[in-house]
């Protein structure tokens, strides 16, 4: 199978986007952003295809992603409105406050990792580290000194991936909030200097 890595995503790869970031993170998410259909539809409208990488096959199939997040903006980062587009007010309200415990601080002269999704079928082909790889090395191309991500402590496959990539560990977060509203605790916060 012949893979391509490339910037952004075409406007038919956006459903598909929006799938592999919901299989990825449903299980933390679900609570606050389901239920799926209305999960599905919110992603796929707030992706930003500027700040993403795609793996993608010959035929165009999406088989995985890296979003990333700048202070010009972030792979899935939505606004008020579009939370009321397809929550209504009420729904909105609530899911702004517990989506706003998810915020995290961008390192100075750096980006953070929004999300990294590989599809089930393109798992074991070595898809997430050429995707991280390959934002490291386009990120530092435009001037970026390093790159930050958050992983839930107890993900020890995508720890020892970063690991494996030159991250290193630089905090622990034990946080009831996201226990509480994701049913998850330990954060790990990661980061290269590139």
């Amino acid at each position: 199978m012949k893979v391509t890595l490339r910037h952004g995503l075409e406007r038919d790869q956006r459903a598909q986007a929006a799938q592999l970031y919901w299989d990825a993170f449903g299980g933390k998410l679900g609570r606050v952003i389901g239920p799926t259909p209305k999960a599905l539809c919110y992603i796929e409208r707030v992706i930003d295809p500027h700040h993403v990488i795609a793996a993608t096959d010959e035929t165009g199939r999406v088989l995985g992603v890296i979003g990333f997040r700048t202070r010009q903006g972030a792979f899935v980062a939505g606004t008020k409105s579009d939370l009321v587009a397809v929550y209504g007010l009420f729904g909105a309200f609530w899911r702004m406050l517990a989506l706003a415990v998810l915020g995290q601080d961008l390192p100075l002269g750096g980006v953070s990792i929004d999300g990294l999704a590989v599809a089930a079928g393109a798992r074991g082909l070595g898809l997430g580290g050429m995707l991280v790889t390959t934002l490291c090395q386009e990120v530092q191309a435009q001037g970026f000194s390093r790159v930050r991500l958050e992983v839930v402590g107890e993900n020890l496959r995508a720890r020892a991936l970063y690991d494996r990539l030159g991250f290193k560990v630089i905090g622990r977060a034990d946080r009831w909030l996201t226990a509480a509203i994701f049913g998850y605790r330990t954060v790990v916060a990661m980061e290269r200097q590139l």
